[in-house]
C-alpha cells in the first residue's frame, strides 16, 4: 500500500484566497447583522432629541445603528409602532394610554414609554377672526366670543392632532377653563404640519399643536397665540420616546443604548448656546423656518395680533432639567386617563395604576439614569396643581378629582 504524501507548499499554489476563506469559514455559523433601529418622528420642534442624537453622532457613540424617519401623522406613527415597522418614535406622551384604553386605537394595544423627551412648548393658536376680541391668556373672554361666533355662523371648529393626545387634552382643558361647552364646538383631527395651511383656508377657528406651527401662523399673519401650554401646566410632560413592545423585550440592551444617546442629546439641547445650531438642523428635518424655531426655543414668543412679545425665562421648551424632564411619571399617566373620563372619552374609569405600570418602563429608565448619574425625581404619585385653573390633582384619588371638576360632557 502506497502512502499519499501531500506537499502543502505545492497545494497552496492552487488554492486561491477566496477558496481558502471558504474553507476556513465553512464550519463557522453565519451571523446576520442586526436590522437598524428605526425611530419615527413628526415634524415638530420637539423631535429635536432624536434628530440631534443622530446628527451629533450619539447613536454611534453608544454603538447602535439608528435610522430617523419622518412620518406624516400620529395615527401613522401609532400603526407603524404596533406592526413593528417602527421600533420606536418621538410620540405624544399620552398616546400610549389613549391607544391602550381604546380612545385612540384598538383597546389593549401596547406601546411602551421609555422616557420623556420634553416639557412645555405647545400652544393654542386662534384665527385672525378673534384678533382684538381675545388676547394672550385672556381665557375668560373666550366663551362670549365663541357664543357670538356660534350665533353668527352656527359653527366653531377647533383642531388638535390625535384623539386623547396631549394637544387634544390641552385644547379641551382650556375650553373647559374658559367655560365653553365642548358639545357646541366641533373638534377635528389634523396632522401637525398641516395646521397652518388648514387655518389659512378657513377650515378651523383655532388649533392646539406643538411648535413651530404656532410661531409659523404668527409669522404668516394668519393667527395669534392665545396661550402656551406651559401657562396651562408649567413643566407638563409633552413628548416621549415610545417603543414597540417586542423591541423593548427582544432588544432591551440596544434600547438602553438608544436611551443613553437620547438623554445625552437632551442635555445638549438644554444648553442655550446650542439652540441656534439645533434650530437650523431641526428646521431641515421638519421643513420649517429656523428663525421661528429658534425664537420659541429661546423663550422669545412673538404673539401676533399686535400683542407684542412674551419672554419665557424658565419654562420655555425644556429637554432635560437635570433629569426632572425625562423621568416618566405614573401620576402624569393617571392625570391624562382621568381627562378621558372627564371629557367623556371613557364611560368608566380604567384601572389607572395598572395601565400606568404596564405602559411606563420606570425600572428601565432608573437603570439607565443610574448608569449616566442622572438624578431620578422622587415626586411621582404626589399631588400637583395646574396653573391655568389652580385645580389640585391627587393621582391616588382621581375619582375625587373628577367629582371636584364636575366637567364630564362639557
Amino acid at each position: 500500500m502506497k502512502t499519499l504524501t501531500i506537499n502543502i507548499k505545492s497545494l497552496m499554489r492552487w488554492i486561491t484566497i477566496p477558496v481558502l476563506l471558504l474553507m476556513l469559514t465553512a464550519s463557522a455559523p453565519i451571523v446576520a447583522d442586526k436590522e437598524p433601529i428605526r425611530l419615527g418622528y413628526i415634524p415638530l420642534t420637539d423631535c429635536a432629541p432624536l434628530v440631534m442624537a443622530k446628527e451629533l453622532g450619539l447613536f454611534e457613540k453608544y454603538g447602535v445603528d439608528v435610522e430617523v424617519i419622518k412620518e406624516a401623522s400620529w395615527a401613522n406613527v401609532r400603526d407603524k409602532l404596533l406592526t413593528g415597522e417602527l421600533d420606536g418614535a418621538h410620540c405624544l406622551f399620552s398616546m400610549p394610554f389613549s391607544v391602550y384604553t381604546g380612545v385612540g386605537g384598538k383597546e389593549g394595544s401596547e406601546m411602551k414609554i421609555a422616557l420623556v423627551l420634553n416639557n412645555n412648548g405647545q400652544a393654542i393658536t386662534l384665527s385672525k377672526d378673534f384678533c382684538g376680541k381675545v388676547g394672550f391668556k385672556q381665557t375668560p373672554k373666550v366663551a362670549p366670543v365663541v357664543a357670538a361666533k356660534l350665533k353668527a355662523e352656527k359653527e366653531v371648529t377647533f383642531a388638535m392632532t390625535f384623539p386623547g393626545g396631549t394637544h387634544d387634552i390641552w385644547l379641551r382643558y382650556w375650553l373647559a377653563a374658559a367655560g365653553v361647552n365642548q358639545k357646541t364646538s366641533k373638534i377635528i383631527t389634523i396632522p401637525p404640519p398641516q395646521m397652518v395651511a388648514n387655518m389659512k383656508v378657513g377650515n378651523m377657528d383655532g388649533y392646539c399643536v406643538g411648535e413651530p406651527w404656532n410661531g409659523v401662523a404668527v409669522k404668516q399673519d394668519i393667527g395669534f397665540t392665545e396661550i402656551s401650554t406651559q401657562d396651562i401646566w408649567k413643566h407638563h410632560p409633552e413628548k416621549a420616546l415610545v417603543v414597540n413592545k417586542k423591541f423593548s423585550e427582544a432588544r432591551r440592551e440596544e434600547l438602553k443604548q438608544v436611551m443613553k444617546a437620547v438623554l445625552e442629546a437632551c442635555k445638549w439641547l438644554d444648553n442655550r448656546a446650542n439652540r441656534k445650531k439645533a434650530s437650523g438642523v431641526v428646521g431641515k428635518y421638519i421643513n420649517a423656518p429656523a428663525d421661528v424655531i429658534e425664537a420659541r426655543l429661546m423663550g422669545d414668543y412673538n404673539l401676533g395680533c399686535n400683542q407684542g412679545t412674551e419672554i419665557y425665562t424658565d419654562d420655555y421648551m425644556l429637554f432635560h432639567r437635570g433629569g426632572e424632564t425625562n423621568f416618566p411619571r405614573r401620576s402624569h399617566a393617571i392625570w391624562f386617563m382621568s381627562q378621558y373620563v372627564r371629557f367623556d372619552y371613557l364611560k368608566e374609569a380604567p384601572d389607572y395604576k395598572a395601565v400606568a405600570d404596564k405602559i411606563i418602563m420606570q425600572d428601565l429608565y432608573k437603570e439607565v439614569a443610574a448608569s449616566m448619574k442622572i438624578k431620578v425625581p422622587d415626586d411621582d404619585m404626589k399631588p400637583f396643581v395646574l396653573d391655568l385653573d389652580k385645580v389640585k390633582f391627587d393621582p391616588n384619588n382621581p375619582g375625587e378629582y373628577l367629582k371636584s371638576v364636575n366637567a364630564i360632557n362639557q
